[in-house]
């Protein structure tokens, strides 16, 4: 990868007139070289925003107008209803569906999540595909390896590309993914006219993500199925979720026993987020309240040894209903 241009601004041409790049803002090298690799992954035209929280924004704006109706599948990532309910203030109204169903008919637009975080379900394409709304699809947890939501009839595909597509936990990042040329263009005047433009530095993080992303992608997958096919069989665990693909686990303790798990692993770091070569583990009450079950623990595989994980995993969920915490 060739240095980062962390430029601001750049000279215009002999006639006075803008080049490619002019403004950071508006566009930069870095960022449009990462466009363009994820477009590639992707089938479509990337746009790169500042977060997953500004795409999540971005499409919106882009695409709703008060009196809208978003809705939304159950059990996704609760900050996408977060910002949802936020913009509800402006007129936006948003309904919770079940996304392993057809969608309320008369959504303006849809939006689901392949698979949705931290419940793990995925959504019916065919009644996707008949619906006259349009259709947004948080691809994060999947990725281009397993999902290219566009192929799938999804109007825009969408990352928080913090997670698994930068995959090292050191740059804050979304993007989106579109096919026609009219919604990138809105997608794009938003992102300029909000100021949700990603740094080149973030950009330069996708960049080096992308080379590695199936090689960590596909790793974490096969360690997610074997670990999710152990949890199943612990005492301790009561419900297991995996999709089968993908590096993201969410599994039941009892109620009183997700604090002791999640600080309990070694190896495996107690954080939030999802998408690094490193595991880390949470329980998501702590942020989503009764949206969850107390004892759910969202578990993101890494690419460390399968054996070595379990061993951490194990030890921990063994001190659940033991004698003060003790193994």
């Amino acid at each position: 990868m060739s240095s980062v241009d962390r430029a601001t601004a750049w000279p215009y041409d002999e006639q006075g007139e803008a080049r490619e790049f002019a403004y950071q803002r508006n566009a930069h090298p870095t960022g449009k070289a990462a466009e363009d690799a994820l477009g590639a992954l992707e089938g479509g035209d990337a746009l790169l925003f500042g977060s997953g929280t500004a795409a999540v924004t971005a499409c919106i704006v882009a695409f709703c107008e008060p009196g809208s109706t978003v809705a939304l599948a159950e059990g996704a990532y609760y900050g996408t209803g977060v910002t949802l309910t936020e913009l509800a203030r402006w007129g936006l109204n948003v309904i919770e569906f079940d996304q392993t169903g057809p969608p309320p008919e008369k959504a303006d637009l849809v939006w689901v999540e392949a698979p949705a975080n931290p419940f793990l379900t995925l959504p019916d394409w065919e009644a996707l595909r008949t619906h006259p709304g349009l259709v947004v699809c948080d691809a994060t947890v999947s990725t281009p390896v397993f999902l290219r939501p566009l192929d799938e009839g999804a109007d825009v595909s969408l990352h928080s590309a913090t997670k698994y597509l930068t995959g090292h936990h050191d740059a804050l990042l979304g993007a989106t993914v579109t096919r026609d040329a009219a919604r990138r263009e809105r997608l794009y005047q938003v992102r300029l006219r909000l100021g949700l433009s990603a740094s080149p530095d973030a950009a330069a993080s996708l960049l080096r993500g992308l080379t590695t992303l199936e090689l960590r992608v596909r790793r974490q997958t096969d360690s997610a199925i074997e670990l999710a096919r152990r949890l199943g069989g612990h005492p301790a665990v009561l419900r297991v979720r995996h999709p089968g693909i993908g590096g993201l686990i969410s599994f039941d303790v009892a109620d009183d026993g997700a604090r002791l798990v999640e600080t309990s692993t070694t190896i495996i770091a107690n954080m939030t987020s999802l998408g690094s070569v490193r595991s880390s583990i949470e329980s998501r009450h702590r942020w989503e309240g009764d949206r969850v079950p107390r004892g759910l623990l969202r578990l993101s595989v890494g690419v460390e040894d399968v054996e070595e994980l379990w061993a951490d995993l194990a030890a921990a969920l063994d001190r659940v209903g033991s004698p003060a915490g003790e193994a």
